[in-house]
């Protein structure tokens, strides 16, 4: 049986996370590991400690409070992560998931990320943090670091609104495209729905050679070739669908390359209110 690696915090893309991890798990027939990181940190840092402006008998007082006070943190901590875990499991359990273990860590999310991973055919993550949900002008700098160091595919979800019915899948003929391309075609994730591949430029010969060997693959795929930025291309193509799944390579070619690589990968995931898998 495959596993599925689900990431989790206190953030309300949690709900996605589990509803996209539930969708995904009963499709793929895999059992799930779900995943709460508590990571360390310095209390004196977080209350804004102006101790070395005092005097030193003070300053000892002062740490030891701040020392109290981050147990009693740290503590809390744990309890909000287990429930956090137990109302996930719940849910997955309801949606007929039968094979759910929850894991509490302490850490660096990222290490431990790539550290469980290595269990898992497929990571789901929230597309922000508990600390950056509020913010609407980049994704979460632990969820960039995950994609960015993770040799598994990663699925990064947006907020719930339906499961897929549709598979996009963004094609500049890199090898990391293809290999988006052949997850498409084999993977039990993706059967029965209908798929789009989508190569932005402009409709010539050698896209259409480069496309070949997608189509090869995907005979059913619907095929849209389109002049102009593929930021702009891309996500016309995606809110005009609206239930779909973007697929896109880790990795590519100039231009998608800037896509994925760089800024742009926080624009793109940021702008598009869908899940988004990307292949390495």
């Amino acid at each position: 049986m495959s596993r599925i690696l689900a990431c989790i915090d206190p953030s309300a893309y949690s709900v996605s996370v589990c509803n996209l991890t539930a969708w995904a798990a009963n499709r793929l027939s895999a059992s799930v590991e779900l995943l709460h990181v508590i990571q360390r940190k310095d209390a004196v840092a977080a209350r804004n400690d102006l101790s070395g402006a005092i005097g030193l008998g003070v300053k000892s007082g002062l740490l030891e409070e701040l020392t109290r006070i981050d147990q009693s943190a740290g503590r809390l901590a744990i309890e909000k992560g287990r429930s956090i875990l137990a109302d996930a499991e719940a849910r997955l359990r309801a949606a007929g998931v039968g094979k759910v273990t929850a894991l509490l860590r302490h850490g660096s999310v990222v290490e431990t990320v790539i550290e469980r991973e290595a269990h898992a055919a497929l990571v789901i993550i929230g597309k922000h943090g508990a600390e950056h949900q509020l913010a609407q002008d980049h994704i979460g700098s632990n969820i960039e670091r995950v994609v960015r160091a993770s040799t598994r595919p990663v699925l990064i979800a947006a907020r719930w609104g339906k499961p897929p019915t549709s598979v996009t899948i963004a094609f500049d003929g890199s090898s990391s495209a293809q290999k988006a391309v052949g997850r498409v075609a084999e993977s039990p994730l993706f059967a029965g729905l209908p798929v789009h591949l989508v190569m932005a430029g402009p409709d010539n010969a050698g896209h259409r050679a480069q496309l070949s060997s997608a189509t090869s693959q995907l005979p059913d795929a619907i095929v849209h070739i389109v002049d102009g930025e593929p930021e702009k291309v891309i996500g016309n193509l995606v809110a005009e669908l609206d239930d779909t799944m973007l697929v896109m390579g880790a990795y590519g070619h100039s231009p998608l390359r800037a896509l994925i690589v760089g800024s742009t990968t926080t624009a793109m995931v940021r702008t598009l209110h869908v899940p988004v898998l990307l292949v390495s």
